[in-house]
């Protein structure tokens, strides 16, 4: 059983987060602390001026308000939010806070992903803990 789960979140498919979700929990020792992370890209400078002030603070907040509400669901659950490049900031975050597993949901690969790699395959092939990969 593992102590500190990290649960990357991608917000694109629901059914995934669940079965990721499951998995953390059936894992998780009974006083486990389990992370719903979710790793917010850099906005690019030139891009920032053509968007409204308040937007990254608004995504932010809803961000954070669903990772909590998932949250609700899952024994010793809590939702983290940060930004940065999504494979390396799971990794780095995991490392860490000591994380001991990361359950990361995956798509199935596509010829571009064996070309440059997809944040699942960047972090089973770097993480310094056990990785469980849900698709």
């Amino acid at each position: 059983m593992y102590h500190k789960i990290l649960v990357p979140v991608s917000f694109d498919d629901d059914a995934k987060i669940r079965a990721a979700l499951d998995v953390a929990r059936t894992l998780a020792a009974e006083d486990a602390d389990i992370t719903l992370f979710h790793v917010m890209e850099h906005i690019p400078a030139y891009a920032m001026h053509y968007m409204p002030q308040d937007l990254s603070e608004a995504t932010r907040g809803g961000i954070l308000e669903e990772l909590e509400k998932l949250a609700e669901d899952v024994p010793g659950g809590h939702g983290v939010l940060v930004e940065g490049h999504a494979g390396r900031t799971i990794l780095d975050y995991a490392s860490e806070k000591g994380s001991d597993c990361i359950v990361i949901a995956s798509h199935r690969p596509a010829m571009a992903d064996f070309l440059l790699g997809s944040t699942a395959a960047q972090v089973v092939r770097h993480a310094d803990c056990a990785v469980m990969v849900v698709r």
